[in-house]
């Protein structure tokens, strides 16, 4: 159980690094312009998805520093649930924007969110 929660916390933080840095570095345009699932960037302000963007890439930081430098394990489940409630917003603005087609890949995050919270919070806690 522990390898497979290290390896969906390995996964899920390159994701949300990767996601989350574009998210600050692009301008808002270019973000709307790479394709239909990002359209949703439209709805908010440039300084709005820069800062999920920095949430996004702090987060992915806190899922794996905390546990891999042993300092602070205590924060890999508090950012895990971030980034649930995070994926969790997504999907209700894919909903007000009838944007059903991509919600799945958003709970298919949140699911993982909330498995590696679950796991680090309870069976595999990395708190001994």
């Amino acid at each position: 159980m522990n390898l497979a929660l290290w390896i969906v916390t390995g996964l899920l933080a390159v994701a949300y690094l990767l996601g989350g840095g574009a998210k600050v570095l692009i301008r808002e345009e270019k973000l709307v312009a790479l394709g239909p699932s990002a359209r949703w960037a439209e709805d908010f302000g440039a300084g709005a998805v820069k800062a999920i963007g920095a949430l996004e890439a702090l987060a992915a930081v806190g899922l794996v520093l905390p546990a891999a430098l042993d300092v602070a394990p205590v924060l890999v489940p508090p950012a895990a649930l971030g980034l649930a409630l995070i994926m969790l917003g997504a999907a209700v603005v894919r909903i007000r924007r009838h944007e059903a087609r991509f919600m799945p890949v958003d709970l298919a995050y949140l699911a993982l969110c909330a498995f590696v919270a679950w796991g680090r919070l309870g069976p595999e806690s990395l708190i001994r």
